[in-house]
């Protein structure tokens, strides 16, 4: 799609642009790979939720949910259990699942896991609304292209004053994609996005004593997403400005040390697909963290020695990575919790030299705790890296000294997952059948990996998800 502006155009705010383009975009106008790899990522998201759904964390998130439910409301569908909530409701739950696990995509530079909160509205909005499944490709990938660019152009100033972009800007993505299918005009789509900016959220605080908070960011913004474009549907005015105004979302929210690039929320609408730029996870783990596990499997794999006889482990990462999975590190070498872990350079290395793999089962209990993984992560100490493609990639290299001399060395510049170092169908559809054992059939979810790579010919979004359902 070609995205042109004249001297008028130019004129107009960042939320006027973008909801021009969210409203405009056509699915002729969209690349077949960016589509077919926008389809891999949706599959990506509703096999997570699935897969969240047997967790302690989304139990009780769908629990509080249905102690506020009425007996009257209009019921939407839960990922991966056979309970109904109200629609804002179920967005809620959806993203939180599909998010809780910290197994979905990533936005590199960007650092925002934006399919959580587009799935999460369309799953219910696209029922609601009866949508085909080309409009909800069309939307999914609207709502990618507008959080992503506006992400990235905070150049890491969002991470830097505390706040989580997956909660902070899936809103704005969010909106676009339910204003779209809710027909809102532009002026209307410009005024939700203005609403959206006093309702967007979503700190890092969660990164001290391993919060469950992160995880319903994505669920939060969807929600709100729905909330501002029913406000604004029905004549609430919000402001025009909500990106570059003086007290909008880049001169609230980043420091004049980070200076936004507003350039970034619009240039190349249409033309450059941030999809492209996504990476999927192999891991169940903060994304920083991935090249490192590979790192040290393939160190494993590759070369015969002892896990006692390991003297010392450095981990060569970018510095601006090192807040989130390497400090403090008496914490990171002694994680209290599946999240602490997930989030600790120092369990992910140790957990991946000692047990080959780094799966949801690593995450569990009796690994967290196993004193011989304890016992590494003490030999593990982190060095500031020169040679990093952060923010781009997410590089790692692991240098293992052994106690006879030896040094052991393996560097992974471009993170497994990513643009220049994609997983394939095949790993995607094996990651999906892995996440949904045990929550559906194999006979089902074979049936709706073949009907759902086909969306674009799907006359109805509801009849493809109802192949989902739990009883």
């Amino acid at each position: 799609m070609m995205f042109k502006e004249s001297q008028e155009k130019q004129l107009a705010t960042i939320s006027e642009r973008l909801s021009e383009f969210a409203l405009a975009l056509q699915f002729e106008q969209i690349p077949t790979a960016v589509s077919a790899q926008a389809k891999l990522h949706m599959l990506d998201a509703i096999g997570i939720g699935l897969t969240s759904s047997s967790h302690d964390f989304a139990k009780k998130t769908l629990r509080a949910l249905l102690s506020l439910q009425e007996s009257n409301d209009q019921q939407y569908p839960v990922l991966g259990v056979p309970h109904k909530l109200s629609m804002r409701d179920a967005i809620l739950v959806n993203g939180t699942y599909i998010h809780g696990l910290d197994f979905d995509d990533t936005h590199a530079v960007g650092v925002i896991h934006a399919s959580s909160s587009a799935m999460a509205a369309l799953l219910s909005v696209g029922q609601r609304y009866q949508i085909s499944g080309q409009e909800a490709l069309v939307a999914y990938l609207g709502a990618i292209e507008v959080a992503s660019r506006i992400a990235s152009a905070a150049n890491g100033g969002f991470h830097a004053k505390g706040f989580h972009p997956t909660g902070l800007v899936g809103i704005f993505g969010a909106t676009v994609l339910v204003g779209r299918v809710m027909k809102l005009t532009i002026d209307e789509l410009t005024n939700a996005l203005g609403i959206a900016l006093s309702m967007a959220s979503g700190v890092m605080e969660f990164l001290e004593g391993g919060a469950w908070t992160k995880r319903m960011h994505p669920g939060w913004a969807a929600s709100s997403a729905v909330t501002a474009c029913a406000m604004a549907k029905n004549g609430f005015i919000g402001p025009r400005n909500a990106f570059e105004g003086r007290y909008g979302l880049f001169n609230t929210h980043t420091d004049s040390s980070n200076l936004a690039s507003l350039e970034k929320c619009t240039n190349g609408l249409g033309q450059i697909w941030e999809m492209q730029n996504i990476s999927l996870k192999p891991y169940p783990a903060c994304h920083y963290n991935h090249a490192f596990a590979d790192a040290a499997i393939i160190l494993r794999n590759e070369n015969r020695f002892e896990i006692d006889n390991i003297k010392s482990i450095k981990a060569r990462i970018s510095e601006k990575q090192v807040q989130v999975v390497c400090e403090p590190q008496a914490s990171k070498r002694m994680p209290k919790n599946s999240y602490e872990a997930q989030f600790s350079i120092h369990f992910v290395i140790a957990t991946s030299l000692i047990k080959g793999q780094f799966t949801l089962k690593e995450l569990e209990d009796n690994t967290i705790f196993d004193p011989q993984i304890l016992a590494l992560c003490q030999k593990i100490e982190y060095e500031l890296d020169p040679k990093s493609a952060f923010p781009e990639f997410y590089s790692g290299e692991v240098e293992i000294q052994l106690k006879s001399g030896e040094v052991l060395i393996h560097r992974e510049q471009m993170n497994r997952g990513s643009s220049a170092n994609p997983l394939s169908q095949e790993e995607v559809l094996r990651k999906f059948d892995s996440n949904v054992e045990g929550v559906i059939s194999l006979e089902a979810a074979n049936n709706f990996t073949k009907d759902f790579l086909k969306l674009e010919h799907q006359q109805s979004l509801t009849n493809i998800l109802h192949q989902l359902r739990v009883h």
